[in-house]
């Protein structure tokens, strides 16, 4: 089996996030935003994520089947997204390996919080999730999102 590795973002991964933000049932996994970005939109977006230090791509060997990241927030809070966007790589454990290797990355660093927002009936992320030692804390409504009304947040400290 190969080893899974992260490595940083570079300027051709656009590729894969134009595949990956397009994919109406991928994307309403994550943001529950139905709609599908433009060009534009992805560029746009994908020159702002290339400038943050802590962008990876998830890999398997020199196959390319994800993104992780930790995103500065509020309070010295930082937010992990992550997708799994080669569909044929789902269930097999690597989301719950690629999140490990992103802790284990901010281990020495001053990044001390991190938290994570899911959907409720996202189960196999859940259990992911809390394998690698989250723990749901409260539920957050969104009531202006009818496509994301509510999510759990999952703390590790």
């Amino acid at each position: 089996m190969q080893k899974l590795s992260l490595r940083k973002v570079k300027e051709s991964d656009i590729t894969y996030f134009s595949k990956w933000w397009r994919d109406g049932d991928l994307i309403s996994l994550t943001s529950g935003n139905k709609k599908l970005l433009s060009d534009k939109e992805v560029t746009k977006y994908f020159k702002f994520l290339l400038a943050r230090e802590w962008e990876f791509m998830i890999t398997i060997g020199a196959k390319t089947i994800g993104h992780i990241s930790l995103v500065k927030r509020r309070n010295g809070w930082y937010e992990t997204q992550i997708i799994i966007g080669d569909r044929k790589e789902w269930g097999k454990g690597h989301g719950t390996e690629a999140i490990k290797k992103i802790l284990q990355k901010v281990k020495h660093s001053k990044i001390k919080n991190i938290y994570l927002e899911v959907r409720p009936n996202n189960i196999r992320a859940i259990r992911a999730y809390e394998k690698c030692g989250f723990k749901a804390t409260k539920i957050i409504n969104y009531p202006h999102n009818r496509n994301l009304p509510q999510t759990v947040r999952m703390e590790c400290t």
